[in-house]
Parts: C-alpha cells; sequence; structure tokens
C-alpha cells in the first residue's frame, strides 16, 4: 500500500474521489448551472491539497458538491450538500473554548477545530441560506454556523436549520452539543 503523506491522496483515493464527485456533480445540475466540470476538474488536478480536504467532507458524510463560482476571486465554491448535517461531524461543542469548558461529558472535538483540520470553513448565515435556496437541508438536524466575534464574546454561538420551510437561525452556548448538530463547510477550489 503506498504511503500519503497527511493531506495526500493515493492515485486511487484521488481516482475514486473524483468518480464520485463528478457522478454527484451531473445528477444535481441545479446546484451549479452554467458550470463546466471540465473546468472544476482542472482547478482540482492543480490544487490537490483541495482534494484532500474534499475526501475529507465525504469520509464524514458530508456530500460535497459545487454550489457556485466566484467571481471575484476565480474560485469554485464546495459545500456539504448531505441532505442532513453529516453524520461524522456531529455531537461537537462549537469550538475550542467551548469544549474546555465542558465539566463534564466532553465531547470528542469541537466543529470549529474538526473544520481547521479538514481545511474547511465552516458556513456563514448568508453561505447558509445559499445553500437552502438550492433544496431542503436539514430537516432533521442542525449545522453549527460561523458565529461573529461579538456573539462568540459572550459565551454564545449560532446553528441553523430548516422547519416548516422556513429557515431558522438560533443561539445556544458553545460548550452545547446534540446528536442531531453537526457542521457543514465550504472549500473554495
Amino acid at each position: 500500500m503506498p504511503k500519503t503523506t497527511k493531506k495526500e491522496l493515493t492515485a486511487k483515493q484521488r481516482e475514486q474521489l473524483l468518480n464520485i464527485l463528478q457522478t454527484r456533480f451531473e445528477k444535481h445540475t441545479k446546484r451549479h448551472e452554467g458550470i463546466a466540470w471540465t473546468k472544476v476538474q482542472t482547478k482540482l488536478d492543480a490544487q490537490p491539497e483541495k482534494l484532500w480536504s474534499l475526501n475529507e467532507m465525504e469520509k464524514t458524510g458530508g456530500e460535497p458538491d459545487v454550489i457556485g463560482f466566484d467571481q471575484k476571486s476565480g474560485e469554485y465554491l464546495f459545500v456539504d450538500c448531505s441532505a442532513e448535517s453529516p453524520t461524522g461531524r456531529r455531537s461537537f461543542c462549537y469550538d475550542r473554548a467551548g469544549l474546555e469548558e465542558r465539566k463534564e461529558h466532553r465531547p470528542e472535538n469541537s466543529a470549529v477545530d474538526a473544520a481547521n483540520e479538514m481545511g474547511i470553513a465552516l458556513l456563514t448565515e448568508e453561505q447558509y441560506r445559499d445553500l437552502q435556496r438550492l433544496g431542503e437541508f436539514d430537516l432533521k438536524t442542525s449545522s453549527w454556523i460561523q458565529t461573529p466575534p461579538q456573539i462568540r464574546k459572550l459565551g454564545g454561538s449560532l446553528f441553523a436549520d430548516r422547519r416548516y420551510d422556513h429557515i431558522f437561525v438560533y443561539h445556544n452556548g458553545a460548550s452545547s452539543y446534540y446528536a442531531a448538530r453537526g457542521f457543514r463547510g465550504l472549500v473554495r477550489i
């Protein structure tokens, strides 16, 4: 078995991931109208570390897909498009400070730390709402989203979900965690 560095895929892993991403891309054209897979793949080929991040998203149940193109930066936006918050990223506190606040029953990680380890960013409220325009996500779960510093400074954190055909953004203590709350991420390529 070929050895890999921490953030590098083997040729076989790369090929498998690209097949998964291309199949998903072709199946969900509504998410990225006017974007050609060949252009996306060219960008992916030039940035193997981003493929590693996408693979981490896939391994944890995120089902990443292209949801847009940033004209200003020239980057494609990959976001977790699983119907519910990714299963491999649930039951996390919001961030390291929230995790360290817990005296008992600490979860294994925090959403912010896990995202950083994966090389992805938590969605902002605006990005979360943009995702919801492309489908119905988090009908039974919820997802941590980036929390403004002024809220976090006071001990709070934000999460969002979709209920009653409406997007709700809520607050909770950063040390809280729930089996039905995870986080969705974004990778720019």
